[in-house]
């Protein structure tokens, strides 16, 4: 069997999409006139960059789901908590321009008289570490989290609910004010990221530049998996588990492997999502959000990487139409799309598409058969 490359047909097109789009938008927010149709606004900016946050968490449901049939409805808790290392790091740049003026107690805990920073809140005011911690806490947690799992051999849809019930624990848990989180309120007020001005124009810019760049990243690194041999071993697991597992494979190890790569990936989309949209709360955690990431890769088309791309854009900018015009059906349209996409289109957008695709190259092919013997006489 020929070997697949990394550099397909399907990863050159994805890899320039993003190179262009990550070149254009700046250019027609700074060259393009405010009153031209072809001008990106100020405002644009940050939400097409919280839309490329949304589509490498869709990623990386899409690597676990599509390639090694684990449907986790708790991906949201990795996002947030990638988001939370980040909004941690965010909030120590305050300092005494914050609005108590503490230099060394975010605002929240000066006004709920916290006397000292909390030991988990060392560290924060250092960049590196905060990224660090951004990849760290969401592997770790999903890490701990897969062992138990998967070594008591929980699957399908009980390992889907289990998933579901860690981010709403971590939801409730979050909510309390003496978790030293925020609270309800979570961790709002920005005001710089590696000594810049987090609402200036070039800052917004960097930020969505850095956000196709980690969303590119990511699909080549998923691609690589799904291409290599451990890519091989998680289809086998995701189409016969037992099967596999009698060949001699310790599916548990591979499915952890995987999984925890997942998390940390989802918690670099929660970092980047953060400083663009100005706040992270515990609302982050609602088991909704790790649904919807669900129905963002059924939409594109699961187990295709740029399909959950093309989903998480897509739902995202109608999210975004419907949310400003017509706010009371945003619900029940996400969840007729849903049920649409399950019974009629169940390979979703891209599948749908290459379908198309390979029945017009069908009829094509036939039309020429048939003209061959009019061609010879």
């Amino acid at each position: 069997m020929r070997k697949q490359s990394v550099f397909d047909r399907q990863s050159i097109v994805v890899l320039s999409l993003l190179a262009a789009t990550a070149v254009l938008v700046p250019v027609l927010n700074v060259s393009v006139p405010p009153g031209s149709p072809f001008h990106v606004s100020d405002h644009l900016i940050p939400l097409l960059g919280k839309y490329l946050s949304f589509a490498l968490l869709a990623l990386s449901v899409d690597l676990i789901w599509g390639f090694c049939g684990i449907l986790s409805l708790g991906h949201g808790a990795f996002f947030a908590l990638g988001g939370y290392a980040m909004g941690m790091y965010l909030m120590r740049q305050i300092g005494p321009r914050g609005v108590y003026a503490d230099p060394i107690l975010p605002d929240f805990m000066v006004f709920l008289n916290w006397k000292e920073l909390p030991w988990f809140w060392h560290g924060f005011d250092w960049f590196p570490f905060a990224a660090l911690m951004a990849l760290a806490v969401p592997g770790c947690l999903a890490f701990v989290f897969g062992w138990l799992a998967f070594r008591s051999r929980v699957t399908g849809v009980y390992l889907s609910i289990i998933t579901q019930a860690m981010t709403f624990a971590l939801m409730l848990a979050f909510f309390r004010n003496d978790m030293g989180f925020g609270g309800n309120n979570g961790l709002t007020d920005f005001k710089d990221i590696l000594g810049l001005p987090i609402q200036s124009g070039f800052t917004r810019i960097v930020l969505f530049v850095l956000s196709a760049a980690a969303l590119a990243g990511g699909y080549m690194l998923c691609r690589w998996v799904v291409n290599s041999k451990l890519g091989k071993v998680l289809v086998a697991i995701r189409d016969a588990e037992s099967r596999t597992r009698f060949l001699g494979y310790r599916v548990e190890n591979y499915k952890l492997a995987v999984f925890t790569l997942s998390a940390m990936l989802a918690g670099v989309a929660g970092a980047l999502y953060v400083p663009q949209v100005g706040i992270i709360n515990p609302g982050e955690f609602a088991p909704a959000n790790s649904i919807e990431a669900v129905v963002w890769v059924a939409v594109g088309g699961r187990g295709t990487l740029a399909g959950a791309i093309l989903g998480a854009l897509v739902v995202n900018a109608g999210k975004t139409w419907f949310t400003g015009a017509l706010p009371e059906f945003w619900l029940f349209v996400l969840g007729g799309l849903f049920v649409f996409v399950t019974l009629l289109m169940p390979r979703g957008i891209l599948g749908a598409a290459k379908d198309l695709w390979e029945q017009g190259k069908r009829v094509r092919s036939g039309l020429r058969r048939d003209a061959v013997p009019f061609a010879a006489e």
